[in-house]
């Protein structure tokens, strides 16, 4: 990913999970060890659209929804993708051969987060560094068949999002990583993450 988009996975981040929509420039910038410069060039297309006020010295999120649509359509998922491969077996099984370091993204951060699945899925995402992705290949070996294993790269502040006993990637993630899938079941999936966030009231 770009770094602004890390930037707006961590504005995301904060009004979503931390429920925080004032932040300053200088805080993303130092949490997320990248230039002042940079944030502002993240939120420079956010101010343009209304969906964050700028101060001086910090900035307030008005409209998540817009931030989180816009995310969306500039993630270029695919090219993330670092390794894939068919593992015959079901989803189930596969989640439960990951090794520690893997973060878990798309439908199986879903299920784990909120311990229900809207539809059937067999396709499976997850996150790993490329230092770590040796484990993966040992467990997972390549396969000429249809891929339903993707390995995408982990982005080195990723980690601090996931808990010790909960490795998955941030709500607003596993949204924006939905949206970029083709497998028809993305949309139910979409569908109730949506209705979650409208209830928790996110999209106010």
């Amino acid at each position: 990913m770009k770094k602004t988009e890390l930037v707006i996975r961590d504005i995301l981040y904060n009004v979503i999970e931390k429920k925080n929509r004032t932040m300053t420039q200088l805080g993303i910038a130092n949490a997320l060890n990248i230039s002042l410069s940079t944030v502002n060039l993240a939120l420079a297309p956010l101010k343009a659209m209304g969906a964050v006020t700028v101060k001086l010295k910090n900035f307030v999120v008005v409209d998540t929804r817009k931030i989180l649509f816009y995310w969306a359509s500039i993630r270029k998922l695919e090219k993330d993708i670092i390794y894939q491969t068919r593992a015959d077996m079901p989803v189930k099984n596969i989640e439960s051969l990951m090794p520690s370091p893997v973060i878990f993204g798309a439908y199986s951060a879903y299920k784990f987060k909120f311990k229900d699945v809207p539809a059937d899925y067999s396709e499976m995402y997850v996150y790993v560094s490329e230092e770590e992705i040796s484990e993966i290949k040992n467990r997972f070996p390549p396969s000429k068949n249809p891929p339903n294993l993707f390995v995408l790269k982990k982005d080195l502040m990723m980690n601090n999002y996931a808990q010790k006993n909960l490795r998955i990637t941030t709500e607003a993630q596993i949204f924006v990583d939905l949206w970029n899938l083709k497998e028809w079941y993305a949309k139910e999936f979409l569908k109730a993450l949506e209705e979650r966030l409208k209830k928790d009231k996110t999209f106010e």
